[in-house]
């Protein structure tokens, strides 16, 4: 399920990896202030213009629109590279407003958006309604979509259907009827649910971009629904409108999900290689058993053991976690304590998903009957955890 992007861009994906299997790592304490303790990759674009924005934002540490310039660029490269650490810088940028009370209304906009992409849930929504609450001079659709999307990551469906329907108050309507959609489709009404993309897709002004994400919408929906013909339909022509990196990953997760592993690693071939690609190159690999298969893993688990230095890794970015121990080690309760705790915080359908299968593979009652339970009070409906259940 897409995370939405600003500007009213919505469900932009971000899969975060973080910790793996077996790694503890001991966190760095550096001894010298000329110490290197990580190296950041690479990102595209200027360097001179960058380093020039972060000298001037050190000159001006309160001037909104260089600082929320600077938390854009970061964020885009956290979505491009998958590394969460510049969502930290990007949170340094705008951090001149520690207060709520008084950061101009972007500032606490970024500052929620931000703290969705890092799985601070909790308080992104905090945020949202502490902007919301604000006399406001016009309509904040965009607020409320990040809402609803965050209620809706949490399994929290009817608070995501209020804010859906504000989103729609609030002047925008197609996001509105979309968001009311995937929750519907979320809860099994499936007919509903393609009945309304179905209309949306009709209108020939929407760009491609919109296009595809409303087809990926509908990929997901026929998925979940069991219909995988449908669904490997709708991510093939989401891909025509745009080769979007979202689309990209979730359609490898369908490919694996089909026991195509082949398939999606010639899909994943050329992309950045991000964490999530990475993640998924190593799982394929494994499958297919593919000649740089061991070379994927060996790099997902360096990539794995430095996320590892983060104290909240395993916190929010179990899901990932889970995936890898189960898929590639073999270590089921390893992934089974993983997903459990993942769950807590985030609850999508992917989320389930992977507990439902660590359940299953540990061969635990009492861990099926957790996931049952867990399925059951959300309301979602997904035919591939119910086969597993």
């Amino acid at each position: 399920m897409r995370p939405h992007k600003l500007l009213l861009i919505p469900f932009l994906a971000t899969l975060l990896i973080a910790a793996a299997p077996g790694s503890r790592a001991t966190p760095i304490s550096p001894t010298r202030d000329d110490e290197v303790v990580d190296v950041l990759p690479a990102v595209t674009g200027s360097r001179a213009e960058a380093r020039r924005l972060r000298q001037q934002l050190a000159q001006q540490p309160q001037n909104t629109a260089l600082a929320l310039t600077a938390a854009r660029r970061y964020l885009d490269q956290a979505h491009e590279l998958g590394d969460p650490r510049f969502a930290g810088m990007a949170m340094s940028a705008i951090a001149a407003w520690p207060d709520a009370a008084t950061a101009p209304d972007d500032v606490l906009m970024m500052r929620a958006t931000l703290q969705q992409y890092l799985h601070e849930f909790d308080a992104s929504a905090l945020t949202l309604k502490t902007l919301l609450a604000r006399p406001a001079a016009a309509p904040l659709p965009q607020a409320w979509l990040t809402l609803a999307t965050v209620r809706r990551v949490q399994g929290r469906y009817a608070e995501s259907d209020a804010a859906c329907a504000q989103v729609g108050r609030a002047g925008a309507t197609l996001h509105a009827t979309a968001c009311a959609a995937e929750n519907a489709a979320l809860r099994g009404d499936v007919e509903r649910a393609r009945a309304a993309f179905t209309a949306l897709l009709a209108d020939p002004r929407q760009p491609a971009t919109t296009r595809a994400w409303l087809t990926t919408s509908v990929a997901e929906l026929e998925q979940r629904a069991g219909r995988a013909a449908e669904a490997e339909a709708a991510f093939r022509a989401a891909l025509v409108l745009d080769p979007d990196p979202y689309t990209t990953l979730d359609f490898a997760d369908f490919l694996i999900e089909q026991k195509r592993p082949a398939q999606a690693l010639a899909l994943l071939n050329g992309q950045v290689r991000s964490d999530a690609v990475l993640l998924r190159l190593a799982i394929a690999g494994v499958q297919a058993r593919s000649p740089g298969a061991a070379a994927d893993v060996a790099e997902m688990r360096e990539r794995i053991a430095l996320a590892n230095q983060r104290p909240d890794a395993k916190i929010f970015h179990g899901r990932e976690q889970a995936m890898f121990a189960l898929a590639v080690d073999g270590d089921v309760a390893r992934a089974l304590g993983l997903a459990r705790g993942n769950v807590v915080q985030q609850r999508e359908p992917l989320d389930l998903l992977v507990l439902a299968q660590a359940a299953r593979a540990s061969g635990r009652p009492d861990a099926l009957q957790e996931a049952k339970r867990v399925v059951g009070a959300m309301g979602l409906v997904d035919r591939r955890i119910e086969a597993i259940l």
